[in-house]
């Protein structure tokens, strides 16, 4: 029998591939904040070739074999993404259609999954993670609704070595792990 105190091992994404991306200083934010019945361990989305069905067919990439497996064994997928035009960043779009294929044998059906972000303005990545939503629908992942986190002006939320200086948005980012161990929890078996 299961003991409900198992440490969660999630699979953590951030959709930008930039060196000084905000949204991997709020992954990394994330992965130092979590309680001791929690690691995040961060996947790089930079290595995955754009989806092309004919590469598909012939040989799947083995780091898109790598991340179709870490998502497998994790307890829980948490994402950390920028807001591109209006939606998600290409990179993070494309990762997520390797990982639905083959729909039959998708890692990401029923995975419990988290959205995070943050943006330079005001909206907070709030249409990204709407649009992120939709897609992660398409392979029924078990998407946590509530609290959102949606940073603000978020180059004022980090010192220049990239540590989280915001208190308020820190408790925040404790409040939103505990919802999210708890989602998880509700569904791991």
């Amino acid at each position: 029998m299961e003991n409900k105190l198992d440490k969660l091992n999630i699979v953590g994404i951030a959709g930008s591939l930039r060196k000084g991306s905000y949204n991997r200083m709020l992954l990394e934010a994330a992965k130092e904040i979590a309680t001791d019945s929690m690691t995040i361990e961060e996947f790089d989305l930079s290595g995955i070739p754009m989806y092309n069905t004919d590469v598909e067919k012939s040989a799947v990439p083995e780091i898109v074999t790598e991340f179709k497996e870490k998502i497998r064994a994790a307890d829980g997928l948490l994402i950390s993404t920028p807001e591109y035009n209006y939606s998600v960043p290409g990179v993070l779009k494309n990762a997520i259609d390797w990982a639905s294929r083959m729909p039959k044998d998708t890692p990401l059906h029923q995975k419990p999954v988290a959205m995070m972000g943050g943006s330079g303005g005001i909206s907070g990545t709030i249409r990204a993670q709407g649009h992120l939503r939709q897609i992660l629908a398409h392979s029924n992942m078990l998407d946590l609704k509530k609290p959102e986190v949606l940073v603000t002006k978020i180059q004022e939320k980090f010192d220049g070595n990239g540590v989280l200086t915001d208190d308020a948005l820190k408790q925040h980012l404790i409040r939103f792990l505990a919802a999210f161990e708890n989602w998880i929890r509700i569904f791991k078996k």
